[in-house]
């Protein structure tokens, strides 16, 4: 029986970059034309929106411009890219940072450069576990009454098993809102199956991230955030950026210019929400998310794009412990050892 983290990855798809950026100086200037032939990346990455950065870069033509040919590999899930990255296929990794600690527990020697967010995750409520919570003192109160009234327990939808949103959550139950075991019952789902959960009334609630918590609200007129995620999981790392410690001693240059141009995608999504958006329209969107949609969710309280790496390592540290604790994974030995940060301030003080 293979373990549920090999599971085998979804079909290719390449991203196609669109119209390079012009006229936007709060996101840097135009990068001039590569004067060698482009650095081949090997990316896998997870469709979602927390990937906004590789998304906007791909969308503005950014790359190919800056000499790097970035050859994308989608999966469903972050655990089923771990096959991939045991197996050599990729050089580089758009994956949350659950499953990285999970491929570097497996021997994948990964290095995080960069940060894509921060404090992300958020607990969403809907139909009658929304209206107890309302009521409820306390959310271990809120969860003891829905399974009075409707005599079952909450059952909450989330990512696979060493995903971070259901280690957060996982975290929150016990250690924050100590919400009786019998009270909750926890489901992991693919990203897709977990919104349909939602919006089929099949769950009462889910620990997730945007567009998530965006559309389901704005289709369930029911459906509030009911916890953000610094209450559920203070200082909360999410996807990252991450390079195989061979590219690295392979191609320092390019992991260098992949890096300049994250922090400069970041700086897009904050400065320009609706250029942003149509980039994420064009890319991830792909007809079922519409523009305004993933101009609600950028500009949400649960977005929080970041690309300082640092701003995430003691949490990991932290959350790693507990995934451990949890059985999600085997203990890693260094996690602080897996962030490298030079690309990064490197980025910052070129600007």
């Amino acid at each position: 029986m293979h373990h549920p983290i090999f599971a085998p990855p979804s079909r290719r798809a390449v991203l196609r970059g669109g119209a390079a950026l012009g006229g936007l100086g709060l996101v840097g200037p135009a990068l001039a034309p590569p004067a060698r032939a482009a650095s081949v990346l090997r990316v896998s990455y997870i469709p979602i929106l927390a990937m906004a950065q590789l998304f906007v870069m791909q969308a503005e033509g950014w790359a190919a411009k800056a000499g790097l040919d970035l050859q994308t590999t989608g999966f469903s899930s972050g655990p089923a890219m771990v096959q991939g990255l045991a197996s050599g296929r990729f050089d580089v990794a758009y994956i949350g940072i659950g499953p990285a600690l999970v491929a570097q527990a497996h021997g994948v020697d990964l290095k995080v450069v960069a940060a894509n967010g921060i404090d992300q995750i958020a607990l969403l409520g809907r139909g009658g576990f929304a209206g107890a919570w309302a009521k409820a003192g306390t959310p271990a109160a809120a969860f003891a009454a829905f399974r009075k009234q409707a005599g079952r327990p909450v059952r909450i939808a989330t990512l696979p098993k060493g995903a971070v949103p259901d280690t957060v959550l996982h975290y929150w139950l016990d250690n924050v809102a100590h919400v009786a075991p019998a009270d909750v019952q926890v489901l992991g789902f693919g990203e897709n199956r977990l919104q349909q959960a939602l919006l089929t009334g099949a769950v009462d609630a889910a620990s997730t991230l945007e567009p998530a918590l965006t559309l389901v609200s704005e289709r369930d007129p029911t459906a509030r955030v009911l916890v953000r995620g610094a209450a559920m999981f203070p200082g909360q790392p999410g996807a990252v950026l991450a390079v195989t410690s061979a590219l690295i001693a392979r191609d320092r240059a390019a992991v260098q210019r992949l890096v300049d141009l994250h922090v400069r995608a970041t700086r897009l999504l904050h400065a320009d929400p609706h250029r942003a958006a149509s980039d994420l329209e064009k890319t991830m969107g792909k007809g079922l998310l519409t523009e305004a949609t993933l101009f609600k969710a950028v500009t949400s309280p649960s977005m929080n794009p970041i690309a300082d790496p640092r701003k995430i390592q003691a949490a990991t540290v932290k959350l790693a412990a507990y995934q451990a604790r949890l059985d999600r994974m085997a203990p890693v030995k260094d996690v602080a050892g897996m962030f490298d940060p030079s690309f990064y301030l490197r980025a910052i003080a070129a600007k």
